[in-house]
C-alpha cells in the first residue's frame, strides 16, 4: 500500500457544499437549480464559427505564453475603450479563463506568511488561492447595512503595512450582486497608497449592471496605472466559459512576472479559444447586449417576487447575475435552509457560507437561468416559506 503523501496544502483546503448540492440537485431531474455561476446562454454563432475556422486553420499549436500578439493588441484597444484604461499589450497576460490569472497573479506577488485582503463575503476561490500559497488571508467583513460596500476604516489597525502585499476586490460582485460606488473606489484607491500594496481587481461581471449603474475599473483613477491589476474574462460577457480565456492586465514588472510563471503552469491559454475571443472582441456586439438585456429582466422578476416573500429581505442587485437575499428570520443556518429547500421545495440555492463567515445567514441566488424557471423556482420559494412559517 501506498503511504500517505498528499499534502497539508490538499488537506487543509476548504470542502466546498456547491459542489454537493448542485449534484444532488442534477440527480433530481424535478429540481430548478438556481445555483450555477455561468452564463445559460450558448457562445455567439460568430465566435463558434471563428472557433471552427480556426481549427480547419490549424490553429492547434502552443500560443506564447503571455498570449497571442493579435489577441493582446485588441485587449489593449477595448480596454482603452471600454475601461479607461491605457496599456500596452505588451502588459497584458492572456489566461485560462480569470481564475488562473488570480492564482499567477498571486504568486507573482506574494510570498509564505505575507497577507491578502480578501471580502467576506466573497468569490469561494479567493482565500483557498492565498491558503494554497501559504499566504495569510486578511478577511474584511462586507456587510448589509452598508450595502455590502467596502468599509477601508474596518481593517487599518488588521494589518501589518510592510506584511500585507495585496488586496482583491470583485465588482460587480459575486455573491452580493452590489456594484462598488466610484467613492468606494477612491478609498480602496488611498488606502492601496497608503499601505503601498497592490490591487487585483477582479472584474469578471464587468458587462453586466442594470439601472444606469456604473461599472468603474479602480485601474482607470488617477495614479492607480502601477497599482493595479485588471483581470477580465470571456467566461461571463460572452457566454464562453468552457473556452478557458480571461486576461490580466497591469504594472509591467507584474505582467512579466505572470507570464514566466504562465510556462510552469498551463504553458499557455488555448490557442484556438484565443482565435475565439479575439472573434469576441472584434466581431459585432449585439449578443452581449441582448443577454444583458435579459438577465436584467430576470433580475427585476427576482428581486420582485424577494421582497414579496415575508421573512426575506434584498438589497437590489446591481450587477452579475446574483441576488443575496438575508434569510435569517427563518431561524436556520444557511447550508441547512439550503438543504431543506432543495429537499422540500426542490429548488437548489447556495449558501452564503460558501463566501466566507459573513454570508451566514444569506443564500446565492442566480438568475442565469430561463425566465420561466425562474418564475416556477420563486412560486416554489414563496410556498415553502409559507409552510415554513406555519
Amino acid at each position: 500500500m501506498v503511504r500517505q503523501i498528499i499534502s497539508e496544502r490538499e488537506s487543509e483546503l476548504p470542502v466546498s457544499t456547491i459542489g454537493r448540492l448542485l449534484a444532488l440537485a442534477s440527480e433530481d431531474k424535478s429540481v430548478i437549480s438556481l445555483g450555477p455561476g455561468e452564463p445559460d446562454f450558448v457562445s455567439p454563432a460568430n465566435v463558434i464559427r471563428a472557433a471552427k475556422n480556426g481549427l480547419d486553420r490549424g490553429c492547434t499549436h502552443y500560443s506564447p505564453p503571455a498570449g497571442r500578439a493579435d489577441l493582446r493588441e485588441a485587449i489593449a484597444k477595448k480596454l482603452k475603450k471600454d475601461n479607461r484604461i491605457r496599456t500596452d499589450p505588451a502588459n497584458i497576460v492572456v489566461t485560462c479563463g480569470s481564475t488562473e490569472a488570480i492564482m499567477l497573479v498571486l504568486m507573482s506577488t506574494v510570498d509564505p506568511g505575507e497577507g491578502v485582503i480578501i471580502t467576506d463575503p466573497g468569490f469561494l476561490a479567493y482565500k483557498p488561492c492565498v491558503e494554497v500559497l501559504n499566504g495569510m488571508p486578511i478577511s474584511v467583513p462586507l456587510v448589509e447595512e452598508n450595502g455590502f460596500q467596502l468599509d477601508l476604516d474596518s481593517i487599518r489597525s488588521m494589518i501589518v503595512p510592510e506584511k500585507t502585499n495585496a488586496m482583491i476586490i470583485n465588482t460587480p460582485m459575486n455573491p452580493t450582486g452590489v456594484v462598488f460606488t466610484r467613492k468606494t473606489l477612491e478609498e480602496v484607491a488611498d488606502f492601496a497608497v497608503e499601505n503601498d500594496i497592490v490591487v487585483v481587481s477582479d472584474e469578471a461581471y464587468e458587462k453586466f449592471v442594470y439601472d444606469n449603474t456604473k461599472h468603474i475599473s479602480i485601474g482607470s483613477l488617477n495614479g492607480m496605472e502601477d497599482r493595479v491589476v485588471t483581470l477580465q474574462s470571456f467566461s461571463k460577457s460572452y457566454a464562453m466559459p468552457g473556452f478557458r480565456v480571461g486576461y490580466a492586465a497591469g504594472p509591467p514588472a507584474i505582467i512579466s512576472a505572470m507570464s514566466k510563471l504562465h510556462l510552469f503552469t498551463s504553458l499557455c491559454a488555448p490557442t484556438i479559444s484565443q482565435v475565439a475571443a479575439l472573434e469576441a472582441l472584434n466581431g459585432p456586439q449585439g449578443s452581449v447586449a441582448k443577454m444583458l438585456k435579459e438577465y436584467d429582466r430576470r433580475r427585476k422578476l427576482v428581486y420582485r417576487r424577494l421582497e414579496a416573500i415575508p421573512s426575506i429581505d434584498c438589497i437590489e442587485p446591481k450587477g452579475a447575475f446574483y441576488a443575496f437575499p438575508n434569510v435569517k428570520e427563518l431561524g436556520m443556518k444557511s447550508y441547512d435552509l439550503a438543504q431543506k429547500m432543495l429537499k422540500e421545495a426542490k429548488v437548489a440555492v447556495v449558501p452564503g457560507t460558501e463566501f466566507g463567515t459573513h454570508g451566514e445567514g444569506y443564500v446565492r441566488i442566480s438568475y442565469a437561468t430561463s425566465y420561466e424557471k425562474i418564475e416556477q423556482g420563486m412560486d416554489r420559494l414563496e410556498r415553502f416559506v409559507e409552510r415554513f412559517n406555519k
